[in-house]
């Protein structure tokens, strides 16, 4: 077949793979087929790289037939949006980037239906529909997700997938402090300075050039301690501190990251509990 050929049939897949990405986003649902095919030159020359039926067929065969139900925390500042659980959003961050469609079931956690208590009896979110069961806890769901929909991997490597994981409880005991001069403040700077050495020299990622499992955990972290300190402690990350700075903005600025997360007067109104106690 002449390139022009290849040209044509491939163009008509991806127009018609655009239809039904455009068909499903109609619907309220984020998931890209164009995606998979790559540019094809058109000035005669010969073409780069073509998507393959088989690629196609497989990506899409991974797919539930009806969008996955997931119960994260609601909005407490504004109706019908998403609330402020880090935990919710490494969840949702997932979905979005295996581009699985899910239906979100916002829950208000201060006045719980009775449905959603019969499938989370301890009241938490999130909660996701799997092969017809409700699955709790974020850590789990997110590796259900990687073993029922491996394509694409966002598996973190067993030896990285734990760096970055004091900075969150460090920022907690941080944000609890009541003294400057206790430590807490220190302790926290140690964790964020030993992930920027890690990203210095292996980023930009936790797992090097591809984002993973382990960022999608780490980055809705990141965003609630930038807002809750700023907001009630008047602290930011230091500028000695480049490489972390540089990871924020790339974990923030992804677009799975803009539409999963919540608005910062939702995150402050979450955060104030603890600021009182």
């Amino acid at each position: 077949m002449s390139t022009a050929g290849i040209h044509s049939t491939v163009s008509a897949k991806a127009t018609a793979a655009c239809a039904l990405s455009s068909t499903i986003k109609h619907l309220g649902f984020n998931f890209s087929v164009c995606r998979n095919f790559s540019a094809v030159a058109t000035n005669g020359s010969r073409p780069r790289r073509l998507a393959t039926k088989r690629n196609l067929a497989l990506a899409m065969s991974s797919y539930p037939s009806n969008p996955l139900e997931v119960c994260v925390k609601a909005s407490t500042t504004t109706p019908n949006r998403l609330g402020d659980c880090p935990f919710c959003q490494r969840v949702l961050l997932t979905m979005e980037e295996k581009h699985v469609p899910y239906e979100m079931k916002l829950i208000d956690l201060a006045n719980k239906p009775d449905w959603f208590l019969q499938i989370s009896p301890e009241g938490k979110v999130p909660v996701a529909k799997l092969d017809e069961k409700w699955i709790p806890d974020s850590d789990v769901i997110t590796q259900l997700l990687e073993e029922k929909f491996p394509e694409p991997p966002v598996g973190t490597p067993p030896e990285k997938a734990s760096i970055g994981s004091k900075i969150f409880p460090t920022f907690i005991s941080f944000f609890k402090s009541k003294y400057r001069s206790d430590g807490r403040e220190q302790a926290l700077l140690n964790e964020l300075s030993s992930f920027n050495g890690h990203i210095k020299e292996n980023g930009p990622f936790i797992n090097g050039q591809k984002v993973s499992a382990a960022d999608f955990s780490l980055g809705p972290k990141l965003y609630h301690l930038e807002i809750a300190l700023g907001h009630y402690k008047q602290w930011s990350i230091p500028d000695s501190l480049p490489h972390l700075k540089s990871y924020m903005q790339a974990i923030f600025s992804m677009d799975s990251f803009v539409k999963t997360r919540a608005l910062p007067e939702d995150v402050i109104a979450g955060w104030r509990p603890k600021v009182m106690g």
